[in-house]
């Protein structure tokens, strides 16, 4: 067997994963799987969002090194849960490298998600989310619209243009324009629902979690190199939405959610099935994607509306479930966590913080930048902790259960 062919394909597929959405350390520990079933006496494996090095020592005593940049990352669960199936066979099987290279092959020339599906995934994200944020229906039908330039002018904007901040500025600026033409022309109408609704499209507020989350497992190269990619997407947004604002004179803006709890629980359900679709994801598992969104909400607005509480306690206890649900779906449908886990979150996700305090920055209104932090700090980490503490209880739970099997 060529040892370092071998490598060569297993950080393939860690690059493969990354740019289909799995998180960091679940790539690192897939990669470690992999180099362990075919018995390397030592295998060395860091992983960031950009780059993953391998270093492993063959029973023969040779030691080989590899490593590889990652150029783009983003979401694709199709492809995520068949190479994680494949990370599975590679690790019961241990085929040669030939092998692997023919099954990697064949998920990366399978069909991608076809633009009309995906244009309708942003139009129900960003039409349930524009409702969620206190806009109507005309408010909805506009953030739909608009949405449809985001899905379709984004595909082939990215096509040429890597650089996620110029990426958001373009696309937030052109919407924000037509947002602040149209809207004047329907009285009643909510600016400032429609802007949010489109922003939830572009902005990466779940990077910023993740980022939070790995500076909690010690990871601090990778989680900051999350964080701030997350406020440079943001920072695009911000600025492409002033631009628009002061060459059209727009007015600014404050969210608010919608008061009704029913129609809070409506909107962001469809508004995460459309980010389950947006994010590739298919059959039954977008339904269960916004059941778990439903009951995350709920669990939220119970919490913080009815028992009071705070939004730093009242976002741990429904991270809690999301990532229980997980857990559960992942098992029941023997697909990887994240599939259902990234979705079923997104109520919870600060989106709408991390886009006002960089829109505070580019307005220079010191006031608001320091409540839209402070408020996405307290979610993200929130967030985080609820995953951090159910992994804690799982992993804690699984050492009892065994040491009791080992005691009889």
């Amino acid at each position: 067997m060529n040892y370092n062919r071998l490598l060569q394909e297993i950080l393939n597929i860690g690059d493969l994963l990354l740019q289909s959405g799995a998180e960091n350390f679940r790539t690192e520990d897939s990669l470690y799987r992999m180099c362990e079933a075919y018995g390397f006496v030592k295998s060395d494996v860091h992983v960031i969002p950009s780059n993953i090095q391998a270093t492993i020592e063959t029973p023969e005593g040779d030691i080989y090194t590899q490593i590889r940049h990652v150029r783009r990352t983003g979401f694709d669960f199709t492809r995520l849960d068949h190479l994680n199936n494949l990370c599975r066979y590679i690790c019961q099987e241990t085929p040669d490298e030939k092998t692997i290279a023919a099954m990697r092959h064949k998920i990366m020339t399978e069909k991608p998600q076809r633009l009309s599906v995906h244009t309708l995934a942003a139009m129900m994200g960003g039409g349930g989310f524009c409702v969620f944020f206190g806009g109507g229906l005309s408010d909805a039908i506009l953030a739909a619209s608009l949405a449809i330039i985001i899905a379709v002018g984004g595909h082939f904007l990215s096509k040429k243009e890597n650089n996620v901040f110029i990426y958001n500025l373009i696309l937030a600026a052109i919407c924000q324009c037509i947002v602040l033409l149209v809207v004047p022309l329907y009285p009643g109408a909510h600016s400032e629902s429609v802007t949010d609704g489109i922003a939830m499209l572009l902005i990466s507020a779940l990077t910023t979690t993740n980022g939070i989350r790995d500076m909690l497992q010690r990871d601090f190269l990778a989680g900051i190199q999350n964080i701030f990619s997350s406020i440079l997407g943001s920072a695009g947004i911000a600025c492409g939405i002033a631009i628009a604002m002061m060459l059209l004179n727009g007015q600014d803006r404050n969210m608010t959610l919608t008061t009704s709890l029913p129609l809070q629980l409506t909107s962001c359900t469809i508004g995460c099935i459309g980010f389950a679709l947006l994010f590739h994801v298919s059959g039954k598992p977008v339904l269960y994607n916004g059941i778990g969104a439903f009951f995350t909400w709920l669990i939220y607005a119970l919490l913080s509306y009815q028992a009071h509480v705070s939004n730093f306690f009242a976002t741990l206890v429904a991270a809690c479930f999301v990532a229980a649900f997980a857990f559960v779906m992942a098992r029941f449908n023997k697909m990887p966590s994240t599939i259902f886990l990234t979705s079923a979150v997104m109520p919870l996700i600060p989106g709408s913080n991390l886009y006002y305090m960089m829109y505070a920055v580019t307005r220079s209104d010191s006031a608001m930048l320091r409540l839209e932090t402070v408020t996405l700090l307290q979610t993200c980490l929130g967030i985080a902790l609820g995953f951090l503490v159910f992994d804690a209880i799982m992993r804690y739970t699984t050492d009892i259960h065994k040491n009791s099997i080992f005691a009889k």
